[in-house]
């Protein structure tokens, strides 16, 4: 990343753009994501073996389209769309239109059956996904001062921050509908980017399905001083906008969603596609050692995607396009409480 100086103070939309997304950022480095932290679908296959078992239910939706289309947000290095394609059934498989959607250049090696695209195409039916994409929509961050009006933070490349202008205008608004401060010191991430971002990839189906998976948090429980973190070599760090880590804060989901909308659990969405994390029966053990020591596995890798305090706290935001949610199966049936965020 190019050099700018310590001395340049921005806020943390522009100055996190910049060290994620500019020409030497961080999302263009040959490691991809895998490389500094570790996602659902680097977790288990289980993750997108679920997902193509969503994309089956999308489709039987359509009614079985010719070309059915599987749009990846953030692709990072290709690694759900190629999981989804293979646990795909054959017959959906080739009518499948794969792609995926990351700012940085086609990895080698990628299954040509995969679209490389810089922005999700128009008009399709399908299913887009995005996993931990939004939390990577780069977001002002805002600070109560000592009069307990929000202002922006400003931050400097080195990450030294210090308190700027109020916030104004629709960010203004944006607060105050969603995330209103008070006290002196309590900070919030300004969502409005990323509901703008959700509703424009929304407004890329024509008939469908958009999910949004994320870190998120909910009117009811904001946290009091935000989220805003930096990441780098697998472990939290510091957010600095220097272009060596991360920066990503949790996602405002609520804020996001559009009219018809269902918000769960990553646990309850998962279990209701099929990944429970049960334990296989001991009896299959001596009866077929093999295949109880490969359920075992299975079981282990489950139980990560859904356990609670980790990825099974997730959030999913589920956006019906263009079909009845009820077309779309237990997803849009209630699920008790203890499940949804």
């Amino acid at each position: 990343m190019a050099d700018r100086g310590d001395g340049e103070w921005r806020g943390w939309r522009a100055a996190a753009e910049e060290a994620l997304y500019g020409a030497d950022g961080f999302y263009r480095r040959p490691e991809g994501p895998a490389g500094h932290f570790r996602t659902s679908v680097h977790a288990s296959p289980l993750f997108a073996a679920a997902v193509a078992r969503l994309l089956c239910r999308v489709d039987e939706a359509l009614g079985r389209p010719e070309e059915l289309a599987f749009v990846d947000m953030a692709a990072g290095r290709g690694e759900l769309v190629a999981g989804v394609l293979d646990a795909l059934p054959r017959e959906v498989a080739d009518r499948t239109r794969a792609c995926a959607v990351e700012i940085a250049e086609r990895p080698e090696g990628v299954d040509s059956r995969i679209e490389w695209l810089g922005e999700p195409p128009a008009r399709i039916e399908g299913l887009l996904f995005a996993n931990e994409w939004l939390d990577n929509v780069p977001v002002e961050v805002a600070e109560a001062g000592a009069d307990s009006v929000p202002r922006l933070v400003l931050v400097r490349q080195d990450g030294s921050e210090r308190l700027g202008e109020p916030v104004a205008g629709a960010e203004a608004q944006w607060l105050e509908r969603w995330w209103p401060l008070s006290a002196e010191g309590c900070r919030a991430e300004i969502g409005l980017p990323r509901d703008t971002a959700w509703a424009e990839a929304v407004a890329t189906l024509s008939r469908g399905l958009a999910v949004a998976v994320d870190y998120a948090h909910r009117a009811q429980a904001r946290p009091p001083f935000g989220t805003l973190t930096g990441f780098r070599a697998g472990r939290e760090c510091a957010p600095v906008p220097d272009g060596s880590c991360d920066i990503t804060a949790h996602v405002a989901l609520d804020a996001c969603a559009l009219p018809g909308a269902r918000l769960m659990t990553q646990r309850a969405a998962l279990r209701a596609l099929g990944v429970s994390g049960a334990r296989p029966p001991l009896a299959l053990a001596s009866t077929h050692p093999a295949a109880y020591v490969h359920a075992l596995a299975q079981a282990g890798t489950a139980a990560e995607l859904i356990a609670p305090g980790g990825l099974g706290d997730f959030g999913w935001l589920l956006q019906p396009a263009g079909v009845p949610a009820a077309c779309l199966g237990e997803l849009f049936v209630d699920v008790p409480d203890h499940e949804e965020h």
